[in-house]
């Protein structure tokens, strides 16, 4: 069975139109980038959990913020070019992106060094048109910004 991967991708209208709420990957492997190297808030579920469950503590580890009360929509599942198998939950909701408190992970860096070093799961997080969106989106993540736009009549 390949892994697993759940995740939330929050919207919100603006005076513009849809934004969408993704966050740019944190660690010294995305650091200077920007194009492609943002995410929806997912992550792997943990042994007996339910992938919407896994999708709702995902977000909450990566952004330090619960997912709002608010009606979640499966849009889909994707499998990624890794194999890993992605699945999203789209809600509508405004969050505040300044008061995320993002979590960390703890990993060799650099690397064959021996040395291990914590960093943040994302370093910051932003609303984006759907355009800008399928712009930093990493490549494989693309396809859910079209399906969000197509459940929202966009």
């Amino acid at each position: 069975m390949p892994k697993q991967s759940a995740g939330v991708l929050l919207h919100r209208e603006s005076a513009t139109g849809v934004e969408l709420l993704i966050a740019h990957m944190g660690g010294p492997l995305w650091e200077r980038k920007d194009e492609h190297a943002w995410t929806i808030p997912k992550g792997e579920p943990e042994e007996g959990e339910e992938l919407l469950d896994a999708a709702r503590r995902e977000f909450s580890e990566e952004l330090g913020l619960a997912v709002p009360d608010v009606h979640l929509v499966q849009i889909g599942a994707v499998r990624q070019s890794s194999g890993k198998v992605v699945t999203v939950w789209a809600g509508r909701a405004d969050l505040d992106v300044s008061t995320i408190v993002p979590g960390t992970f703890t990993m060799e860096w650099p690397p064959r060094s021996g040395r291990t070093a914590q960093f943040l799961e994302v370093d910051r997080a932003q609303w984006f048109s759907p355009q800008e969106a399928r712009d930093k989106l990493v490549k494989g993540q693309v396809v859910f910004v079209d399906r969000l736009l197509e459940l929202l009549g966009a």
